[in-house]
């Protein structure tokens, strides 16, 4: 048999791809670039409770505008626009300075050093002797003082030729500067020492001799070291750490979560219309969705790859990763989704002459407030993910990995397997198995599966045991997302579909993911990260249970005969009333 075509849906299938691949060098790490911008997991939680807010106030108001007004091709490529530049901008937005590195002054027995510690050690003492070779820097150390230690500088380095010197023991603090040998780095496990040569110092203004006696106590004093070398100061320095209320006040964060919020806002007007458009022109073929779908995933994976490796390779050698590429990546794609997506021929044949009213009605059903509910379940459990999945990453990969770790590729790995061998698969088949199970056994399906994911998650010790259980992103986004899009097209009455559309994908991500967002970051820092995991798949087996429960009630309550086909119910609840069957019916 000869393999058809449908040529109407090739710029829907260009578009999914496309914008997904736009998306997926950027939107995955933005949660760890606003870390290594200096923010604190309690204000990344903060900002991505208020970003779906957002979505969920645009994607009703830009779904009302497109059904009113018929505006949704332009609308549409309008989103895609905002999208590509917004996240662009992100690329030239300035992190927060890092303080003065912290270091130990060491000076006893004949010997000078300045010590410095850090989680990296080895990579950073690695990194350093590559880049300055056997150079000597002259740097100025502020070190905290006791009365003992400004003895020794004024008997042993100042030699008592500098009068009043003894004056200063009431002194906390004293500036000195000295010099140190690139090359001459000792390693010590995770600390490093650098040999400080015994007549580079100087001290109030004079040339001094670092000699600090065996017979007296240990000169070893906590200091800032500023030896004006950007290089050093980025691989020595500790990345600053903002809390929300001083985050609040800095133009900088404003900026950066500006140009969130734009992007956001982008992003919600291209899905909700996008899947409303999609689904008009597939008109009663509602179980092809999927497969539509599945060349979002497609892009998704292959670009989400192929960033996290371009982010490694052009982090070599540098404490922070280098996100260069993948702006520039979301920049132009987008620009090819716009031109793919202007192609599209759709015109809405169903008009609606009340469509808040007609929305309205969906509220007067209970099966479509549990549906409701099980969004708001779901988009709790995706915000984890979504948000919080790769900073727990890489926490646990500082237990294996140094600073040139491959953290990014296998961030790139984990977005692969989540699309090839989770939603492309699932998205193929979804209505396949919709039609077996039906939507509320697929509901329940995909709770389950946010349990397992959880519980698997917080068992983790190996950052790369974590791609098997990526498979599971099937279930708990592929099967998801095609059963709230179909379950909300079937429901939504005629002329509202990028209405409902929007209604529904802002209640997933304006209500769920806003408190899952809001809930994650305040659980990562009030307990660990594993933990936070653990309490997210206990609660994920607690609503499974009482949503079986309540839809075993409700199957019991309504007059179903044994083909699963409504015997009565009212006219206004036709729609509403769907049961596990219902799919093979309708589609």
């Amino acid at each position: 048999m000869k393999a058809t075509i449908d040529k109407e849906l090739l710029p829907m299938k260009a578009h999914y791809f496309l914008f997904n691949a736009g998306t997926a060098p950027v939107v995955p790490f933005m949660p760890t670039l606003a870390g290594q911008l200096g923010y604190s997991p309690a204000v990344v939680g903060t900002m991505y409770m208020i970003l779906p807010i957002i979505g969920m106030l645009a994607k009703p108001l830009f779904g009302y505008i497109a059904d009113r007004y018929h505006r949704h091709r332009s609308l549409f490529l309008g989103g895609q626009v905002l999208t590509g530049i917004a996240f662009f901008l992100i690329m030239f937005v300035p992190g927060m300075e890092k303080p003065l590195p912290k270091v130990e002054f060491h000076c006893h027995a004949g010997v000078s050093s300045v010590r410095f510690c850090s989680e990296y050690g080895e990579c950073v003492e690695k990194n350093l002797e590559q880049y300055y070779g056997n150079r000597s820097l002259k740097c100025h150390l502020n070190c905290e003082a006791q009365p003992f230690m400004w003895d020794i500088v004024c008997q042993d380095w100042l030699q008592n030729k500098t009068d009043n010197c003894a004056a200063n023991r009431t002194n906390s603090h004293m500036d000195f500067g000295t010099g140190i040998n690139m090359q001459d780095i000792v390693d010590d496990k995770r600390c490093m020492f650098f040999m400080v040569p015994h007549d580079r110092g100087q001290i109030a203004g004079q040339n001094v001799t670092f000699n600090c006696p065996a017979s007296k106590e240990y000169f070893k004093a906590n200091c800032t070291m500023d030896c004006q070398e950007a290089y050093l100061k980025d691989q020595l320095a500790e990345s600053a750490v903002i809390n929300t209320s001083s985050a609040m006040s800095m133009p900088k964060f404003w900026l950066f979560f500006g140009l969130l919020i734009f992007s956001w806002v982008g992003m919600a007007v291209v899905v909700s219309i996008g899947d409303a458009i999609c689904f008009g022109i597939l008109g009663d073929r509602h179980h092809l969705y999927g497969k539509q779908r599945l060349c979002g995933s497609l892009g998704w994976g292959v670009f989400a790859l192929l960033a996290g490796v371009l982010v490694d390779h052009m982090s070599v050698g540098e404490v922070d990763k280098n996100y260069t590429a993948v702006f520039w990546m979301a920049l132009i794609i987008m620009g090819f989704d716009v031109f793919a997506s202007s192609k599209l021929r759709h015109t809405q044949t169903h008009l609606s002459s009340n469509i808040v009213k007609d929305v309205g009605q969906m509220f007067l059903s209970l099966r479509c407030v549990i549906f409701f509910l099980w969004c708001v379940a779901i988009g709790l459990g995706t915000a984890l993910i979504w948000n919080f999945l790769f900073i727990y990453l890489e926490q646990l990969d500082k237990a294996f990995e140094g600073c040139d770790s491959s953290i990014k590729t296998l961030e790139g790995l984990v977005m692969g397997i989540q699309c090839f061998g989770g939603e492309l698969p699932f998205f193929f088949l979804s209505g396949w198995i919709l039609k077996k199970i039906g939507h509320i056994n697929a509901m329940s399906m995909v709770l389950f599966g946010f349990g397992v994911r959880f519980i698997l998650y917080s068992m983790l010790q190996n950052p790369w045991y974590i791609l098997p259980i990526e498979l599971m992103n099937g279930v708990t986004f592929g099967l998801f997302y095609a059963t709230m899009a179909s379950y909300a097209s079937i429901v939504a009455p005629p002329g509202t579909e990028a209405t409902m559309q929007s209604l529904v994908g802002a209640i997933f991500e304006g209500v769920g993911v806003s408190m899952g967002s809001l809930i994650g970051g305040l659980l990562f820092e009030s307990v660990t990260a594993r933990t936070t995991f653990e309490i997210f798949g206990i609660g994920a087996f607690i609503i499974f249970v009482i949503h079986v429960s309540i839809q075993l009630y409700l199957q019991r309550s309504t007059n179903i005969d044994e083909n699963g086909t409504v015997k009565y119910f009212a006219p206004t609840d036709a729609m509403h009333m769907l049961n596990d069957q219902e799919y093979s019916r309708v589609s």
